[in-house]
């Protein structure tokens, strides 16, 4: 668009300069209306805040006009996901003005229905506390780790170079390193633009190995090796599954490689990027614990995890059988929810696979607890992550930390325009086209994911402390209340069931509705193992 107004503009231009010496007065009084015109247009141009009015000048400006009734707007539209919790479009007020660094205080007091079905809320403390933002952290690293990481508790979740944007990528990092948080480079590799701001990073290899694979897609050591050992990547993540497609690998479209991201990923220009569905390197939970051992070797020691979204219960009892029989414990598990986003998914597999985010954590934190494990392992959680509260509920269900992609992106200028896919973002955050990317500037931006970082855990840390609470370690699942019905109100520990610490290491406290999927689980495959005669 800035191509096409610069195009017309001189076009304008020439047009009044040649009537001007073939003396056609009336054309030069076009000027007046097409000259302030003009002048708008180069200062949006030139302008650095707001990326579609740089890539789309004058037409621009009509986003930002109606911006300024969005809050009087959007109190009436009151949505619910699919688990039924109450999720408000104000909040994605909240993350363009905490990113901006504008007040997100807003007057007349709750905008959700308090006395509906599924509102939740947290209790206040008369004993409230003061506590800074930047105490907000967790140490991530358990016995086998060398290098364990000092994590702040709100991370920009896994989002690969080539679905997002060069700049877009360099604005992220360069947030992280401002802040003090870490940069999930997700399954695409870990490119030039990670590493040139210096933020934290940390490594997603996913099924497609890219940036440590052979020619045939398999896993190369060397390759992993030398960059795993750089001292900006913090941690290395293992990708499984994620819960916008669950069971199906990662979608990159032709039409958004780049020579660059062909070099980055060693893959070839001209066809879909698809990563297979399952990883080649293993078969089975003991396998797969083997080979996070390998990577964190091959690391130098630095904290190794695998990221998934809760699919069959019996398979990751299957792997926590493995920890406990190898003795190989991941340093971390990341927990995503059916319901996380994407640039690119089937809408069968966004829509009706993968457990939710609550459910899979509580699922995930439960066993771990079960098997005698959880205080070795962190949890990190991710599944819109948009504001303080939202962290608040997960923590108080087991969640360690938090990943958010949704949230970060729209700290970048993301206005939700759903062209991820189609290489024709306007604001130049998933699109590799050189028009909208070079619009996309990455000073201004990558402060404005600092500012939103730091804004939301200060909310975390402001909440906790009106909870008379000092850290994050210190929420329980009682802490969190729900609305049930009009006259009925329960915790989240009523309304979940956890199990004891090592209540699964005897067959004797094992509850009776998990005895069944201990017997047919198997720290050796994947698969259902089949009962001895006499066990159904």
């Amino acid at each position: 668009m800035r191509k096409e107004f610069i195009i017309g503009s001189l076009l304008i231009l020439v047009l009044n300069v040649a009537a001007f010496f073939m003396d056609y007065p009336r054309v030069l009084w076009s000027m007046l209306f097409f000259g302030p015109l003009i002048i708008l247009g180069v200062v949006d141009i030139l302008q650095k805040k707001q990326t579609i009015r740089t890539n789309f000048p004058l037409l621009g400006r009509l986003r930002y006009i109606l911006e300024l009734v969005r809050p009087e707007v959007n109190q009436y539209f009151i949505e619910s996901n699919t688990d039924g919790r109450p999720y408000n479009r104000l909040e994605r007020s909240v993350v363009y003005q905490r990113s901006k660094g504008v007040n997100d205080t807003i007057p007349f007091g709750t905008q959700l229905d308090v006395y509906g079905t599924g509102y939740e809320w947290i209790n206040h403390s008369i004993q409230a506390k003061d506590n800074h933002w930047n105490d907000m952290r967790i140490v991530i690293g358990g016995r086998s780790c060398l290098q364990p990481y000092n994590a702040s508790i709100l991370n920009i979740s896994a989002m690969s170079y080539g679905s997002l944007s060069s700049r877009a990528i360099l604005a992220l990092n360069g947030g992280a390193k401002d802040g003090g948080f870490a940069h999930n480079t997700g399954e695409g590799g870990f490119s030039d633009h990670h590493r040139a701001p210096g933020g934290d990073i940390i490594w997603q290899i996913g099924t497609g190995y890219f940036g440590c694979r052979n020619p045939d897609g398999s896993f190369n050591r060397d390759k992993f090796a030398a960059t795993a050992v750089l001292p900006q990547i913090k941690m290395i993540e293992l990708k499984i599954s994620q819960g916008a497609k669950p069971g199906h690998g990662g979608i990159l479209p032709k039409e958004k490689l780049t020579e660059e991201i062909c070099r980055i990923r060693h893959v070839e220009m001209g066809r879909d990027v698809v990563s297979p569905p399952g990883h080649s390197t293993f078969d089975s939970p003991i396998g797969m614990l083997e080979f996070i051992k390998e990577l964190r070797d091959l690391s130098g020691g630095k904290p190794v995890g695998f990221k998934f979204c809760v699919g069959r219960r019996r398979e990751f009892i299957s792997i926590c059988k493995a920890m406990i029989k190898t003795n190989i414990l991941p340093d971390f598990i990341v927990v995503d929810g059916g319901e996380g986003g994407t640039g690119a998914a089937p809408i069968e597999f966004s829509n009706n696979i993968g457990t939710p985010t609550v459910e899979g954590l509580i699922m995930v934190h439960s066993l771990l607890r079960g098997f005698g494990i959880r205080d070795q392992i962190k949890i990190i959680s991710t599944g819109r992550v948009t504001t303080g509260f939202s962290m608040i509920q997960k923590l108080a269900l087991g969640a360690d930390l938090m990943y958010s992609a949704r949230s970060m992106m729209m700290a970048l200028g993301c206005i939700q325009a759903l062209r991820c896919n189609q290489n024709d973002c306007p604001t130049g955050v998933a699109t590799q086209d050189p028009k909208f990317v070079n619009g996309l500037h990455v000073s201004s931006k990558r402060v404005r994911v600092a500012c939103f970082h730091k804004e939301t855990v200060s909310a975390v840390a402001d909440m906790l402390g009106a909870m008379g609470l000092s850290h994050p370690d210190d929420l329980r699942p009682w802490h969190i209340n729900r609305r049930i019905s009009a006259s009925e109100v329960k915790h989240y520990g009523n309304l979940y069931d956890f199990l004891d610490n090592g209540a699964l290491l005897a067959e004797a406290t094992t509850p009776d509705d998990l005895k069944r999927v201990m017997v047919h689980s198997s720290a050796e495959s994947f698969l259902y193992k089949k009962p001895k005669s006499g066990i159904n």
